[in-house]
């Protein structure tokens, strides 16, 4: 019993898969200390196969996964409920935001041990480390852990501070590649021919109430250095001649000073990039900051709206300083600086009234309206709302008072309406009635309809003048019930929504 390690990403979506960038941080933790495989439900034809295959050589102990909300449960849950009925002996620790978030349910579920809360780059060695020397006294003094004892109490440590995100150990690349050949994982996307997924930063420095990064960072960031991150760039653009870059940082752009002297490293690589970050922050940028950008390859930023509302943005504890005429006043400057706002809007909010939810639900359409009259090229992501509340938070007590609960058990949560609920597209909650969901939707078709997504590259020429055209009645006239014709085109055509299943890539 060699006491190994699997490292598990359960699968996401299908097609083209990005570099599974969590795991390979929880395995750069321990590279070189402990022996450990990477298995990535995304490229496997059939993971359970590969994990079966790896502990019944007998050398495997601990069986690690990722695990976010949505399609990763469908693998997560029964995999991990398995090997602890297979392999009982075996030790099992999940990271993610969805045990992080809803650890309750994953430790009464009786096969996850322990819950790495957030960054686990000291906490998961000092995890094995304390488990393999039966040091079961230090569990308690590591930090951004969760477990639950043998009386069935659930303990949470306290919140390690970020580290230097610098002095993190370089991701084993090398290695992955001995397992899963990295060229797998560079898609072509509308942005390049290779395009590398990337994560610069941790956390984000605001406490939107409904965002599942709050409780596990409260509101804290840190990002490595420009240098750090051309680094990193310089590596795969020599060894795998990449041309795109796709940072799914929580927040690429909270340091202007970072995302410029990035932007001056790469001007004469030809690379495109694409980042998330903030309306109010970005806002701050100057005309030549973004122009700066544009140069470097900065192509489509994508932006949380939410809602042009100002009143449920305070609901929203959105923080910061936006509003919506920033909203409306930085997509004019998108435009002129050349790059695509991607937008985002949360609609079905609750309120006190079912009148009050569905009148904000209309006024955020005609805003997104107003938006894409402003500038045609933004791009539009439309959610519905999902709770996901900071516990304690206002907006908190407002959903549980509207009647809304979580799932008790593991199993409930890979139902396929919980499915949705966590890629936003079913809420389930009480305050949204189905007209309202309706409505939402068949707008929602109408208006990709009309503005088709330029991330789905396949929906161009005349795929996109005839679904424009069909549209167009619809749009101009308010009309949205029964889009039928539209929904056929896209589901002939494959119609990829990027909020469900990232860019279209292939």
């Amino acid at each position: 019993m060699k006491n190994k390690i699997i490292i598990f990403n359960p699968k996401s979506a299908n097609g083209k898969h990005r570099i599974p960038n969590s795991i390979l941080q929880v395995g750069g933790s321990i590279h070189g200390k402990h022996e450990y495989v990477f298995v990535d439900g995304n490229l496997e034809k059939d993971p359970w196969q590969t994990i079966n295959t790896y502990f019944k050589t007998g050398e495997f102990k601990y069986f690690c996964s990722t695990v976010m909300p949505g399609p990763q449960l469908k693998q997560a849950i029964p995999y991990t409920k398995k090997i602890k009925t297979l392999y009982p002996k075996t030790i099992t620790i999940w990271g993610g935001y969805f045990p992080s978030n809803q650890y309750r349910v994953c430790l009464n579920s009786g096969y996850v041990n322990y819950i790495v809360n957030g960054p686990g780059d000291n906490t998961f060695p000092h995890l094995i480390e304390a488990l393999e020397q039966n040091n079961l006294d230090e569990i308690p003094k590591i930090k951004n852990l969760i477990y639950q004892d043998n009386n069935g109490t659930n303990h949470k440590t306290p919140v390690e501070a970020l580290i230097n995100q610098d002095d993190l150990a370089k991701f084993p690349y090398q290695y992955l590649n001995s397992l899963y050949p990295v060229n797998n994982y560079l898609a072509k996307t509308f942005m390049g021919q290779k395009t590398l997924s990337y994560h610069s930063s941790m956390g984000c420095p605001f406490s939107c109430s409904f965002c599942a990064v709050v409780p596990i960072y409260n509101a804290k960031w840190k990002g490595m250095s420009a240098n750090r991150i051309y680094e990193d760039v310089k590596y795969f653009k020599d060894n795998y001649n990449i041309d795109a870059i796709e940072f799914h940082d929580n927040n690429f752009f909270t340091s202007k000073k970072r995302v410029l002297e990035f932007s001056k490293l790469i001007l004469n690589d030809n690379l495109s990039f694409w980042g998330e970050g903030r309306i109010d922050t970005i806002n701050k940028y100057s005309d030549d900051d973004l122009k700066l950008m544009r140069k470097a390859g900065c192509k489509m930023i994508f932006l949380g709206a939410e809602t042009g509302n100002d009143e449920v943005l305070k609901q929203m504890n959105k923080g910061g300083t936006q509003s919506g005429q920033m909203i409306k006043d930085f997509v004019l400057r998108m435009k002129k600086a050349d790059i695509i706002p991607e937008l985002s809007f949360v609609l079905g909010m609750p309120a006190k009234t079912e009148e009050q939810v569905y009148k904000q639900i209309l006024w955020d359409i005609n805003f997104i309206k107003e938006i894409k009259t402003i500038n045609p090229d933004a791009e539009i992501i439309i959610y519905l709302y999902s709770p996901v509340p900071t516990e304690g938070s206002e907006l908190y007590q407002q959903i549980l008072d509207a009647g809304f609960s979580f799932p008790e058990t593991l199993e409930e949560w890979i139902d396929p309406s919980w499915e949705s609920f966590d890629l936003r597209k079913n809420p389930l909650t009480p305050w949204l009635k189905p007209y309202m969901i309706d409505t939402i939707k068949n707008f929602e078709t109408v208006l990709n309809g009309y503005y088709p997504t330029v991330s789905d590259f396949r929906i161009r020429g005349y795929k996109k003048t005839v679904l424009k055209g069909i549209s167009k009645l619809r749009y101009n006239s308010g009309f949205y019930k029964y889009p039928y014709e539209i929904k056929v085109l896209h589901k002939i055509w494959k119609y990829r929504q990027p909020e469900i299943e990232g860019f279209y890539s292939e």
